[in-house]
Parts: C-alpha cells; structure tokens; sequence
C-alpha cells in the first residue's frame, strides 16, 4: 500500500514522543519528573467548567457556523480589541478545535508549492512540518542568543526573496522565551509592508509576560489587513484539553479559512465555545495566580540551571520554557536529553527538536512545581557531575 508523497513531508512534535517513552519508563516504575510538555500543570478554573455544564444544559449540542457561534466571537473580538489595542470585528474571527488548525489552515490558504515561509528557528516544530506538508519551503530565520533569541530584523530582511509569501512570528516565544519588543514588530512590519508579504502572529503565552509588554504586530498601522494573529485558551485559562483557540484576520480571509473548517472539522463544539466566552468575561483572579507562579518557577529553575558545570542559561522574557545552552557539557544535546531521561529520570527535550539552530540546547518546560523542578535539576546535577 502506497501513501501520499506529501506524507513523507510531515513532520511531527518531538514533545509527545518524549512524553510517550516517558509514560513508557514511569509504566516499568521508574519516577520521572516531566519537564518535556508544554501544559500547565493547574486545573481549568470551576467557573468555566461551570458556564460549559450550562451551555450543555441549554441545548448547546448542535452545530454552529463554521467560523463560531456569533456570540462568542463578539466576546474573542472584544478580548483583542482591549488587549493588542485595535478595533476587531465578530466577522474577523474564526473559531476552530485548539489553535494550531488557525496555523494549519493559514498556511494552507496562503503558500502555494514552491513559495517561501520564513519561519523562526528554533521555533515550534509544526511552523516548518505543515510549511512543508503543503509543499513550500520553510526558510529558518535564526535565533540567537547574543540577541536574547529574539528575531532581528535585519537579518529577517536578508531572507526575503521574490518567492516569500509569509512569515511567521511567536512572542513571547517556544522554545526560549523571548518576546519581541514594541520596535522589533515595528521593524519587522516595514519588511512585510515592502514586500507585500502576509504575517502569522502566534500569540498563545500573550498573557504570560514577565518582562516588557505584549505587543502584536496586527496592531502596527497597515498591518491589520496582512496578518493572521493567531490566540488560544489553553496556556492562560489551563484548557489544553479543551480544544479552543481562534484566528484573528481580515474578513476576506476569514472566509476562506471557514471553508477550510466546512471542510475539515465543521465547526468547534458549541459548549466549548461559550466556555471560551465565561473565560474571557469571568473573575481574572485564577488565571493571574498562574501566570505569577510560572514567574515564581522561572525565578528559582534558572539559577539553578546556571549553576550546574558546562550549562548557562538567560531568563526568559515570557510563556514557561527556558532554554539552556549546554555546549560546554561532554555530550551533544540530543544525546543529553535521552540521558538525562533515561539515567537521571527527567523528561526535557534536545534543542535540536526545534530547528537547526537549536543545536547546543535543551528545553525544558516549568510548567511543574518548584519542589519538582528542583528535584530535576539536583538529578541532573547528580548525572553531570557523575
């Protein structure tokens, strides 16, 4: 039985095949300590699990339009409206099961085979798998320490070619950390504007800001129009496994990209939808006592991780990774990963899962406790110095 060419060009995410082996050792009784996935580790607050109950029992059980039931997205539209300082209407958003189909069918809608996809790298994995998926090529725009991994502009200018049809932005940043500064995006919106070049802004860890502000490019004047700014529930409001995230764009496009929902999944589930909207409209309180103990993890895993021989590591600007270099150590990052799993008992992932320019790094998530994470770096200690 033969596939699709196109299968071969499908790439995959490295975090859950490391949480599988993982799962696989704490099934043969070993303790692990997960450090690999990118979920917080806090429930969804009751009041929304309280407004889906409802929704339930108020008959939301049916389909809905493909781009979401209009009452929710007035609420998202509101929501972007106040936080990236913009006026978006209901009509420019697309509701869909988890953001990453926002991503999916972005792609899909813009890049024909042979264009050009500026992605960042190191970046999320599935930026280059669906790029590829669809047959164009996914153009590595570096990341580099020296410039605390943020995207530089100038270098981003370089890439640009007559075949270049999208770039794709992520602040505050997976795999690093890093957020873009007010005049980075300003920048970066020039080279867009020159080159008539569309804009997808993943925004997910918007919230989790520890220093600066969130800025998005959608809001840079002549920018609205040429951007996808993509945004979820999951990291915020603990709702991983919810499936909501949504797609802010131009009304043009959102059409578009409803046809690609019509033709995959439909639509996103009524009750989901209207827990979204309970999200957003609901007490903040849970959600801010979050974002600052994932402020607290960050204050307490890094120094600990500067401590350790061969490995340094900057303080992430945003979301809940770092990303520290570990060079100096005597083994390559991807064989540090496995046996920092295997021998010391701690998932995290090599630097390399993330792009070329990941090699020389590890991720590791502190979307776990402190007293957790502080076991995992004295294991990890344990394993260097042994």
């Amino acid at each position: 039985m033969q596939y699709a060419e196109r299968m071969s060009r499908l790439g995959t995410e490295t975090a859950f095949e490391v949480l599988a082996r993982a799962k696989a050792l704490e099934a043969e009784g070993r303790s692990i300590i997960h450090l690999e996935i990118g979920e917080p580790d806090f429930t969804t607050p009751q009041y929304i699990k309280d407004a889906a109950y409802k929704a339930l029992n108020d008959g939301y059980t049916h389909y809905v339009p493909a781009p979401g039931l209009m009452e929710a997205r007035e609420v998202y539209a509101q929501y972007i409206s106040e936080t990236r300082g913009m006026d978006v209407k209901p009509t420019e958003i697309v509701i869909t099961p988890g953001a990453k189909p926002i991503l999916f069918f972005g792609i899909l809608a813009l890049a024909d085979p042979g264009d050009e996809v500026i992605c960042p790298n190191p970046g999320f994995p599935i930026f280059e798998s669906v790029t590829n998926f669809v047959g164009a090529k996914a153009v590595p725009a570096p990341l580099r320490e020296e410039r605390q991994f943020r995207l530089d502009p100038e270098e981003l200018k370089s890439l640009v070619t007559e075949k270049t049809k999208l770039i794709i932005l992520n602040s505050p940043q997976n795999p690093t950390g890093s957020v873009l500064t007010k005049e980075d995006f300003e920048a970066i919106a020039e080279v867009a504007i020159a080159n008539d070049l569309w804009v997808l802004s993943d925004e997910p860890y918007s919230k989790m800001i520890y220093e600066g502000e969130h800025y998005s490019i959608a809001a840079v004047e002549g920018m609205k129009e040429r951007t996808i700014l993509l945004e979820g529930f999951s990291k915020t409001y603990a709702m991983t496994g919810w499936r909501l995230g949504y797609g802010v764009m131009n009304e043009e496009l959102a059409g578009e990209i409803s046809r690609l929902q019509t033709n995959c999944t439909s639509c996103t589930s009524a009750h989901t939808q209207m827990a979204g909207v309970a999200a957003y409209q609901g007490p903040q309180e849970e959600s801010e006592a979050m974002m600052a103990e994932f402020e607290k993890r960050r204050d307490v895993i890094v120094p600990l991780l500067n401590d350790l021989p061969g490995v340094s590591c900057l303080s992430p600007a945003g979301a809940f990774y770092v990303f520290p270099n570990v060079t100096e150590c005597e083994d390559h990052c991807d064989i540090l990963a496995k046996r920092i799993l295997e021998e010391a008992g701690v998932a995290v992932l090599s630097g390399t899962a993330f792009g070329e320019y990941g090699d020389g790094y590890l991720r590791l998530s502190s979307a776990n406790s402190i007293e957790n994470i502080e076991e995992a770096i004295t294991r990890i200690r344990n394993l260097l110095e042994g």
